[in-house]
């Protein structure tokens, strides 16, 4: 099978459609999947749920189609870099549903390990807890959280072979394993492509039978999200 498409464009070309819940991996700017964002804005699918950590920022990342009205809802743990965001959503223009960081991390690993829910104390007592189910376990409360299934998961991987198995560089690697599996279809943006066999197995980070395409995005922008030095 193979799993190599010419373009971002071409790669979600016949698995992209409106009302989708899209899992997009990445932590702020890093190691997020510019191209693929970018592909998903120009195909002009909408009515989007967005599962991502943040929303990227203004004109980057999920931040493009935040500017496209293309995203319905956002499910994330932090969206304080994004004025576009901020002013959608103080407008009633565009739904959110906070989820604490650690938690959405599971949530994401859950789904794509077939639970479909856990309970947790984080967010207990606070709004996240509201409409949830409480439960007592040794005397003391947690709330239920559900896994997240996506219909689409966009990741960003260092290196991939022809077969789809991932190595995540550094903290490029954040939520991409979590969102890689929760995919009903994962599409992998990598920097470097190499033949099956390559790698050592104890190196992989993602296993092959978690993604179905690949692109090859060698010269990412990566973008600095915020550049500090002394004046």
């Amino acid at each position: 099978m193979n799993k190599l498409y010419p373009s971002a464009a071409e790669a979600l070309q016949d698995v992209v459609r409106d009302g989708q819940t899209v899992a997009v991996g990445g932590f702020g700017l890093c190691g997020i999947p510019e191209a693929l964002i970018a592909a998903l804005r120009n195909s002009g699918v909408g009515n989007l749920t967005a599962v991502s950590n943040n929303a990227g920022v203004d004109g980057f990342g999920l931040g493009l189609l935040l500017e496209t009205r293309q995203i319905r809802k956002m499910i994330s743990s932090y969206v304080g870099e994004n004025r576009e965001f901020e002013r959608q959503y103080l407008a009633g223009e565009l739904e959110l549903e906070f989820t604490p960081q650690g938690t959405l991390a599971e949530r994401l690993r859950a789904g794509g390990a077939g639970i479909p829910g856990f309970y947790t104390k984080t967010g207990v007592g606070t709004l996240v807890a509201e409409g949830k189910e409480h439960k007592d376990f040794g005397g003391q409360t947690y709330i239920l959280e559900h896994g997240i299934v996506a219909d689409l998961a966009l990741v960003k991987a260092w290196k991939a072979d022809r077969t789809g198995n991932l190595i995540y560089r550094k903290t490029a690697r954040n939520f991409n394993p979590m969102v890689a599996t929760c995919g009903r279809v994962t599409v992998a943006e990598v920097e470097e492509i190499v033949e099956t066999g390559t790698f050592d197995p104890d190196d992989v980070d993602t296993p092959g039978i978690f993604v179905q395409r690949l692109v090859l995005n060698a010269h990412p922008e990566k973008r600095i999200e915020q550049r500090m030095v002394r004046p």
